[in-house]
């Protein structure tokens, strides 16, 4: 033992050594070959654990604790093996470690106060982060003040809880940037975007102090707040800009595996239905390794969601209905799932089955009926059962008396021309606001609604207790008091009489009324013409030749050239030419003249001339009706035909001549 001593003390030398220096693989190699001498050294199996961990060997120093039990007691080793079992995700294995150990350091606290958080137990680890900044004053402050608002953060996006003014500072941006998920929170988003500029200024301001720091550095340790600047832009409805914004974070490939599924999963939220085939690309960064470790339930249960509805959106039912019964193992009480679900069967046609499904998860849980029965009911109203919508809405207890509920219910009964049915959701409504806030202005105009409603549809005896409470709740409304003798005159012409003497005298309602504008209103059906200003007496001045107006003369009509004054128009003339009495249809089988038939050496032209048929002995004596020169209708740009004319047959010498061009467009004939 003795000839060791020298070689161990020169070993613990090293030991000391390279752990200030840093060097904790040189460290262990030396705090092996002790062990090597004497594997039950305490001191070098913690050597062993404290270089191991610095090394990020976390499983293995885990190994050695757990292999030496006996010599290494909670209390010397508990804190490291806490922190290995965090640093391995273990977190309920590092909670129970924790909570076994009986002295509670400051590191100690620290690492529960993390454990409580990756928890999501955030109360308490409020409570412990307030106990160490009270209790401890050391260089590690402004570090505890993060932790301290990023779990007010939490709680404020996660819990909808209002979170705590504790006075914290904004000094860095990641205080800064804690407190603007505060305000997203809270709806603020106005604000929260002010606080994220801030906190970039403030990031931009201290990175550039370090020379070591490049550009790159700088946008990759901006990225989570340029993306929770486009999650806000994108709350505020502006999908384009948060989407170029999303795009530019991906593109830094940012080394959070937990960043990357988030912005991921808020770009397929925006492509929705459309642009499948890049949401399917960014559906893998949501399904990198270690993601579950980095995000909330929540968030991971939101990504989960959305990869089952693209499946839904490409057609993978397999896949979709894989997704959703995960989600309802993780979660039975959440609803989402399972609208899901209805929307895939209603895809596959199968309505009654989805809504089987919705009334039995409203059954089995009520906290999340409301929104399971208006589906139900909007699926019911797809499929035409009007009458079984009104009955699951009348069912929804939270939204009974609702103004909106109340006019969904009056206008599908209206459509289904139930009218009693629509008058009693009325009286109900009513009964409910006179018991619950009587005389408030939603009573009011419920009764007045129901009273115009009942008139409308000849209900005169039941509109009359209506308009008479309205009434009586303002003595002075004219306007009810004239609907209510109107009422009455239909059925009690007594009480009709009774009521108008409260009606203001003529005098009074005559007050300030213009007759003269009345009348020339646009709404009055005789208008007094006023009578023209008289200036002076002056006479009128004769008219003289220069005065009066000359006449214009009418044009004739142009008549056809062969047109015969003393010879009667065809009676036929405004029939079409297929209907007319003499129309005999074209002729058959007659051939056009064509050049170079018959016998060799002659032409078109004599045979023309010889053909008596063509020959007339003289004109017509009137124009068939529809052979004038007046104009056809034409169509378009195409120049119109005009109908054939019968005419003798011209000599062949004057055929020589060039026949007249066309006009084109305009009324005219050849």
């Amino acid at each position: 033992m003795a000839s060791g001593s020298g070689p161990v003390a020169a070993l613990w030398t090293e030991i000391n050594r390279c752990g200030q220096n840093g060097d904790f693989t040189r460290a262990l190699k030396a705090v092996n070959k002790i062990l090597h001498e004497n594997k039950d050294d305490v001191t070098a199996l913690r050597c062993k654990i404290v270089c191991l961990i610095q090394n990020g060997g976390f499983k293995e120093a885990l190994n050695v604790i757990n292999t030496h039990t006996k010599s290494l007691t909670s209390d010397m080793i508990g804190f490291e093996k806490a922190y290995c079992e965090y640093r391995l995700n273990r977190v309920e294995n590092a909670l129970k470690t924790i909570q076994g150990i009986p002295e509670q350091t400051d590191k100690l606290k620290e690492l529960y106060g993390q454990v409580l958080y990756r928890l999501e137990r955030y109360d308490e680890c409020l409570a412990v982060y307030k106990d160490l900044i009270r209790n401890s004053q050391d260089e590690y402050e402004e570090e505890r003040k993060t932790n301290l608002s990023a779990v007010l953060a939490a709680q404020s996006t996660w819990e909808n809880t209002p979170p705590e003014d504790l006075g914290l500072p904004e000094s860095s941006y990641e205080l800064c940037y804690n407190a603007a998920c505060c305000l997203i929170g809270q709806g603020e988003l106005g604000q929260a975007m002010k606080k994220l500029q801030k906190a970039e200024e403030l990031c931009r301001k201290s990175l550039a102090e370090d020379s070591d720091m490049t550009e790159e550095d700088i946008d990759a340790e901006l990225a989570v707040i340029h993306s929770q600047m486009a999650y806000v832009i994108q709350l505020q409805g502006r999908t384009e800009d948060a989407l170029q914004l999303y795009s530019q974070v991906i593109k830094l490939k940012p080394s959070d595996v937990g960043l990357l599924a988030v912005t991921a999963n808020n770009i397929i939220t925006i492509n929705k239905d459309q642009n499948v085939f890049d949401s399917k690309k960014k559906v893998k960064l949501t399904n990198a390794e270690g993601v579950e470790h980095k995000l909330a339930k929540k968030q991971l249960q939101a990504i989960e969601i959305n990869k089952a509805l693209l499946a839904m959106y490409t057609n993978q039912a397999d896949q979709c209905n894989k997704l959703l019964s995960s989600l309802q193992t993780q979660n039975p009480t959440h609803p989402r799932p399972v609208l899901i679900q209805v929307a895939q069967l209603c895809r596959e046609k199968q309505h009654s089955k989805a809504i089987e499904l919705l009334q039995r998860f409203s059954d089995q849980h009520p906290e999340s009926a409301s929104g399971i029965k208006l589906t139900m009911a909007q699926l019911y109203l797809t499929q035409g059962h009007v009458t079984k919508a009104c009955d699951i809405l009348k069912s929804i207890e939270e939204f009974k008396y609702k103004p909106g509920m109340i006019s969904a219910l009056i206008t599908m009964y209206t459509h289904e021309e139930d009218i009693d049915s629509a008058i009693d959701v009325f009286s109900q409504a009513i009964q409910y606001y006179q018991s619950e806030q009587p005389g408030s202005s939603i009573h009011l105009s419920l009764v007045r609604e129901a009273a115009n409603y009942k008139l409308k549809y000849g209900r005169k005896k039941e509109a009359t207790s209506d308009l008479e409470q309205l009434w009586k709740q303002n003595t002075n409304d004219i306007h009810t008091l004239a609907q209510l003798i109107s009422a009455y005159s239909l059925v009690d012409q007594d009480k009709a009489k009774a009521l108008s003497k409260h009606l203001p005298s003529p005098d009074k309602m005559a007050f300030n009324v213009d007759v003269d504008e009345l009348e020339n209103s646009h709404g009055a059906t005789y208008i007094r013409k006023k009578a023209a200003k008289v200036v002076g007496e002056s006479q009128p001045k004769e008219q003289g030749p220069e005065d009066v107006k000359k006449k214009k003369k009418k044009k004739k009509g142009k008549l056809p050239k062969n047109y015969d004054p003393n010879s009667s128009p065809d009676p036929e003339r405004w029939l079409p030419m297929r209907e007319r009495s003499y129309y005999r249809g074209k002729k058959k089988g007659k051939k056009k003249e064509q050049v170079g038939r018959g016998t060799q050496g002659t032409t078109s032209g004599a045979t023309a001339e010889l053909d008596a048929s063509k020959t007339a002995t003289s004109p017509p004596t009137s124009p068939r009706p529809g052979s004038g020169t007046g104009a056809p209708s034409s169509s378009g740009s195409s120049t119109a035909i005009p109908p054939r004319q019968q005419k003798p047959a011209a000599p062949a010498a004057a055929r020589k001549k060039a026949p007249p061009k066309k006009k084109k467009g305009g009324k005219g004939g050849w």
